[in-house]
């Protein structure tokens, strides 16, 4: 019988040089997490690769592929075939593995990789070798170098050799939790998603921050907000999602501020209460998915009326992004969908016909002198409470 095993292929980590070693313990870390869920796997690693193993018939190997897709730091993903390192062993495990893999495909090519040097041929023999092996044992098929419908690859490494065929892409960065820890403003739009998937890319463990405002806003408004969090999960793990009312701060603004200015000063509140959880939570920077000139409180002095009331970095992957960009990666993530459900978020509640795009900064503080900022923070930041999101138990 043939064992099968994932072979999952490092990315930019095989650039940190002398901080290696810490980035492959998180990825290493993150990929046993995740196994636990689809059975009993080993996770080594070894010549900038991880090896997951099943150690019995239980294991979920489709289930355990498919996670580890997700899991950033990884950019290719193979279900290989094990096999000794002689070509005799590998030509056979060629003749009973591969044909399966070239089911409605008519057209291949083979690469070989020779990582072990002490091995007798050279790449290209190898390469060549399976080649006539497949061509002998799949009728129909014919070998195409530059556009084959099916791309196999056989690696001889120190502990044995591998082969499989069509390697799928990984998600690609940076290990999670490698570049610190950032709080995500989450809304329930398309680019507050996206953008909290780009920082975790980066390495970044996200937090996230809603903003309620009930009775205004529903219940319905809110549990989509957590099931987007959940869809994140798929690549972060777990989330902590704090939730905060504003629906008094919006009242007071309503009643005692001009009207056009109301979006920038409802900004104002939700950026400086961001960073006193940011800070509470150990987050060193917000994260927005803002565009710049998407809507009235995006504008370049919008936003630089808005980040003067913190103190610390905010991160908004999306800013130089157009709309159908950044819906392509929602798409991809699997956030869309849910995003566009036709439920209002506290941005869209008591909305200004005619918000200010150009607001002069000295306005802005004067309208704010109108209502009591710190009485309302402190009300604000007390209605907060926190669900915590899972990919697995494992996470807890």
């Amino acid at each position: 019988m043939i064992k099968e095993v994932i072979l999952c292929k490092y990315g930019e980590i095989v650039l940190k040089g002398a901080n290696r070693a810490s980035f492959e313990s998180l990825l290493l870390k993150e990929i046993k997490k995740r196994a636990h869920a689809y059975g009993n796997f080993q996770v080594t690693h070894a010549q900038s690769a991880l090896y997951i193993e099943p150690q019995d018939d239980t294991c979920d190997l489709d289930g355990m592929f498919e996670a580890a897709k997700r899991v950033f730091g990884i950019v290719g993903v193979g279900r290989a075939a094990v096999t000794e390192k002689n070509m005799d062993a590998i030509l056979q495990t060629a003749r009973e593995y591969l044909p399966a893999c070239m089911a409605g495909k008519r057209t291949f090519r083979v690469d070989a990789k020779r990582s072990d040097k002490t091995f007798p041929l050279k790449s290209p023999e190898i390469a060549a070798e399976v080649g006539g092996v497949l061509l002998a044992t799949v009728k129909g098929l014919r070998v195409d170098l530059h556009h084959p419908e099916s791309m196999i690859r056989v690696e001889v490494r120190d502990r044995a050799a591998y082969i499989h065929a069509d390697q799928q892409k990984g998600v690609g960065g940076m290990p999670i939790r490698s570049g610190g820890r950032g709080l995500l403003l989450l809304s329930g739009g398309i680019d507050s998603p996206v953008a909290g998937f780009m920082m975790a890319k980066r390495g970044v463990e996200i937090e996230g921050l809603h903003f309620e405002s009930y009775p205004y806003t529903s219940e319905a408004a809110k549990e989509k907000v957590m099931e987007l969090a959940d869809k994140l999960c798929a690549y972060t793990s777990r989330m902590h999602v704090h939730v905060i009312s504003l629906t008094h701060i919006q009242e007071e603004l309503r009643d005692k501020c001009e009207e056009d200015y109301f979006t920038l000063l409802l900004r104002i509140f939700m950026m400086t209460l961001a960073e006193r959880c940011a800070k509470q939570y150990r987050c060193e920077a917000l994260i927005t998915g803002e565009s710049l000139g998407q809507v009235a409180s995006q504008t370049m002095k919008a936003l630089t009326v808005t980040d003067s009331v913190v103190n610390m970095p905010v991160f908004r992957p999306c800013i130089g992004m157009d709309k159908e960009e950044i819906v392509s990666i929602a798409r991809m993530i699997d956030t869309f969908e849910t995003s566009i459900l036709p439920y209002e978020d506290c941005c869209t509640v008591f909305t200004p016909r005619h918000p200010r795009t150009n607001p002069d900064r000295e306005k802005v503080m004067a309208e704010l002198c109108k209502v009591d900022f710190e009485t309302l923070l402190d009300e604000a930041y007390a209605t907060m409470y926190t669900e915590t999101r899972l990919i697995y138990d494992s996470y807890r």
